[in-house]
């Protein structure tokens, strides 16, 4: 499984994303990727609120199991974010008039990537929830009935 290989292409497709060292960064994702999981989706941007944060850049993959986030630092070590379906909330889109941003809502945080080309959001919110929504039906239990 070649990270690297479709985050370029996501970058190439949506080449005003904001995106530097992807390389580096692709190898953190491969790194934790199961070997029992298949990558459905690849995107990127930087893991922050601000305008631009050049050292921010994360890239995050969609696998059948879960939505997964990594950056290489720049010295030494990494960073590595996993959410299940069963931790997603919710999703949001804010556009700009460059980037824009999507902002990923779980029972314990808000995950915002931004400084992504507005082009590539509707890419990124159609994959990622209706990934989501289909798998958290799986999580939804049964009411018992009550005596």
């Amino acid at each position: 499984m070649n990270i690297y290989k479709k985050v370029l292409a996501f970058r190439n497709k949506y080449p005003i994303t904001m995106a530097f060292r992807l390389k580096a960064h692709s190898k953190i994702i491969e790194k934790y990727i199961n070997d029992d999981e298949e990558l459905l989706y690849v995107f990127t941007g930087q893991k922050n609120n601000k305008s631009i944060g050049l050292p921010n850049t994360f890239i995050a993959a969609l696998t059948d199991k879960r939505l997964l986030f990594a950056r290489k630092r720049v010295l030494f070590g990494s960073f590595f974010y996993a959410i299940t379906p069963d931790m997603f909330n919710d999703l949001k889109v804010e556009s700009g008039l460059i980037w824009g941003k999507i902002i990923i809502d779980t029972v314990k945080e808000l995950v915002t990537i931004s400084n992504i080309d507005i082009a590539a959001l509707n890419e990124i919110e159609t994959n990622v929830t209706q990934y989501m929504m289909e798998e958290k039906k799986k999580y939804i239990s049964i009411p018992r009935d009550s005596k």
